[in-house]
């Protein structure tokens, strides 16, 4: 069965298809497609005349290969699967399942016939011999679950009706976020089903068996915690102080912990802020944004509140998706939403809006914080569905179209 491709993320990965120097590592959130996306790279080399002998294809999670927890079992498993000439194309997905499996990718990779790609759910994977001792000899692409853009090359790849009205379209994304797997389903029950399932299995494998969390009741708290005020500026003083308001007991160490975990597993991106008088990083407080939006509601009862932080969310992620380091900007005692930079001395600017349509006093209140920044970077005003403004020479375009385009800021 062919698979959705997912252009975006395979032209950054096939210049390095070949290269038995390079391991590639693929990271992201549990669920957001890194299987698939290694299988389309292995239809992409059998399409080019691959012979289907050189690709050893393991997903450690799966019926046959579950007892591989040992780096010489691992060790053993690929060398009996070695039996081609040639340059080997080795995949393996869930390798974080094999504790210090690191010594044995490194000891494949030196004999230069492998090349590698390895996958995992959690920042795990580039922890350790992968960081001390391959400096240079691995690239992390690291992948996140449908842009709005592939959302809607996903449906009509899979035959199902993408709506007229490209609003309406971009409020089922954001309702659901952008699992692939929820384009399989029709009902929204269904796909509420899955999205919470996808967290229960993420707390599961990637967080309780590995990381031992003793208080469950008490790490839930502070994840629901987090989602529900993603987008906001928060400090672990002030997060403790609402958690112990609420009855919840926790030490700062504690805390800072979780938070570290819920990073490392992918679920929370942090976003911290940025001086734009000084030009400086300033991490008293950070926000943070979700990996993908089917966390946001899948803990949210009333699926209409704060809309604003829903579209917020989307433009994070997706600027992260593009390169962008992305912060909050302060300029006096006004707030930026964000600040993106693509390389050094280089920024844009943006604010995010469900609309500027009510009243002027809301107008006025998006616009003079890129009216204030003085510089001749591109400003942008991102709005859910309004009629587009010429104001200052800053740009207002509707995030369903932005996104729709895959625009770069």
């Amino acid at each position: 069965m062919k698979l959705y491709r997912r252009e975006n993320y395979l032209k950054k990965i096939r210049g390095f298809y070949h290269d038995t120097g390079i391991i590639k590592v693929i990271t992201g959130v549990r669920s957001c497609g890194k299987s698939c996306l290694m299988q389309t790279i292995v239809e992409e080399l059998e399409e080019s005349g691959t012979p289907a002998e050189n690709i050893i294809c393991l997903n450690l999670d799966r019926r046959g290969y579950l007892g591989i927890k040992k780096p010489e079992q691992l060790d053993r498993l690929i060398e009996e699967k070695s039996a081609a000439a040639g340059i080997k194309y080795l995949f393996i997905d869930e390798i974080q399942n094999v504790r210090g499996f690191e010594a044995v990718i490194n000891g494949f990779r030196e004999e230069d016939d492998y090349s590698i790609f390895i996958a995992g759910s959690s920042s795990c994977l580039l922890n350790g011999e992968l960081v001390t001792k391959l400096t240079g000899r691995y690239l992390e692409f690291e992948l996140f679950t449908l842009s709005f853009e592939e959302y809607l090359g996903m449906k009509r790849f899979l035959g199902k009706e993408v709506l007229p009205d490209l609003t309406a379209e971009f409020d089922q994304y954001i309702s659901y976020g952008g699992f692939p797997k929820t384009l399989e389903y029709d009902s929204d029950a269904d796909k509420s089903s899955y999205v919470n399932g996808v967290i229960g299995e993420i707390f599961e494998k990637n967080i309780r068996r590995r990381l031992k969390i003793r208080n469950k009741s008490v790490f839930e708290t502070v994840l629901r915690y987090v989602i529900n005020n993603c987008g906001a500026a928060m400090s672990l003083t002030g997060i403790l102080d609402d958690l112990h308001k609420n009855g919840c007991r926790i030490k700062r160490e504690t805390l800072s912990r979780y938070i570290r975990i819920l990073e490392d597993a992918k679920i929370i991106y942090p976003c911290s802020r940025f001086d734009l008088r000084s030009r400086r990083q300033i991490s008293v407080e950070q926000k943070y944004y979700l990996a993908d939006l089917g966390f946001y509601f899948a803990f949210k009862t009333d699926r209409g509140k704060n809309y604003a932080q829903a579209l917020e969310n989307v433009v994070y992620i997706y600027a992260v998706s593009k390169g962008y380091a992305v912060s909050f900007g302060r300029i006096g005692k006004l707030e930026c939403d964000f600040v993106f930079r693509m390389n050094k001395g280089s920024y844009a600017y943006a604010q995010v809006c469900a609309t500027i349509m009510n009243d002027t006093s809301t107008e006025d209140r998006e616009y003079r914080p890129l009216e204030m920044i003085r510089d001749s970077y591109p400003k942008y005003l991102l709005t859910r569905n309004d009629l587009i403004q010429e104001r200052s020479g800053i740009l207002h375009c509707n995030i369903p179209i932005f996104l729709k385009e895959n625009r770069m800021f």
